[in-house]
């Protein structure tokens, strides 16, 4: 099968590392390296640069490149899933510079537009896919209007299509768009990160996308393990360890969702807090509760 080792990766948990910026704003190359490496020696397989946990959106293209090159150069054996978005040029653009940079996949950003059509979804799509058929390209499904023979026919115009990060949160939905389309056809990501993980493994998922990975990427790990060996109480058992870190990110619909992350890598000395507009700091009190959340980890 093309693609099976990108294919059996995906089938785990699939890092969005956070962009560090130094204190004058930049992007932090040096300190993403080190973030970097430090999940793929935590035994991290996929690192996906110019994520959501990343701020693509808040990021311009010369700091996407930037961090897509840092990616490539600590990710080592691991694979790299370069986030590519915008229009279709942009896109093409930016999967053409990261697989010259050495990424061995692309994961296409839900489209941000206000009139969107299955029929153009499926071209918008199929015209980034076919300019870098070396890739391996991972969709980014938001959309809940998008069907399971949508993604079929896709697959049949652009081949390298091999998995879906499904980020719709209805588990009926997924699994009713995952038969639909092929189950054995693409690897389903659960995309809404570890608090959804169960319930869509339960359904078929194989992998689940994570931001918590990037503070404790032990305890990500050792979530899938136990829901990849179908032991559902001892994955509860972790979800309600990690469950008050993932609802302080979703709180206010998911204004926090980065800040969280970002200052508890702070909190552990690990990288700046800040975050671009429209992210905001954390409060002083919001801070206190995530240092007794990692202090009940034992990270603090």
């Amino acid at each position: 099968m093309a693609f099976e080792k990108q294919r059996q990766r995906l089938a785990g948990v699939v890092a969005i590392p956070v962009t560090p910026f130094t204190a004058a704003g930049d992007v932090d190359a040096e300190t993403y390296e080190r973030l970097v490496e430090r999940l793929v020696l935590s035994g991290v397989e996929v690192v996906t640069p110019n994520g959501n946990t990343g701020e693509f959106y808040a990021l311009d293209e010369q700091e996407t490149r930037q961090c897509l090159e840092a990616t490539t150069k600590a990710a080592r054996e691991a694979s790299v899933l370069a986030g590519v978005g915008h229009d279709v040029r942009t896109a093409v653009k930016a999967a053409k510079h990261a697989r010259a940079s050495g990424a061995d996949m692309a994961m296409i950003h839900q489209p941000v537009h206000p009139y969107v059509s299955r029929a153009g979804w499926i071209d918008y799509h199929r015209a980034i896919a076919n300019e870098v058929p070396e890739l391996g390209v991972v969709l980014y499904v938001r959309n809940p209007a998008i069907e399971g023979s949508d993604l079929a026919q896709l697959a049949d115009a652009a081949p390298n299509v091999l998995g879906v990060k499904y980020a719709v949160p209805d588990p009926v939905r997924f699994r009713t768009v995952a038969r639909d389309a092929g189950h054995e056809r693409f690897v389903w990501i659960a995309g809404l990160a570890e608090l959804s993980a169960p319930g869509y493994f339960a359904v078929g998922a194989t992998g689940f996308t994570s931001g918590l990975v990037n503070v404790a990427p032990q305890i990500s790990l050792d979530l899938f393990r136990r829901l990849r060996n179908h032991d559902f109480a001892g994955a509860m058992e972790i979800w309600d360890r990690i469950r008050p870190f993932e609802q302080m990110r979703a709180a206010e619909g998911n204004a926090n969702n980065v800040s969280v992350v970002k200052d508890a890598l702070s909190q552990l000395g690990l990288c700046r807090p800040d975050v671009r507009p429209p992210s905001r700091l954390l409060t002083t009190a919001e801070r206190d509760q995530l240092f007794e959340i990692l202090s009940s980890w034992g990270l603090s």
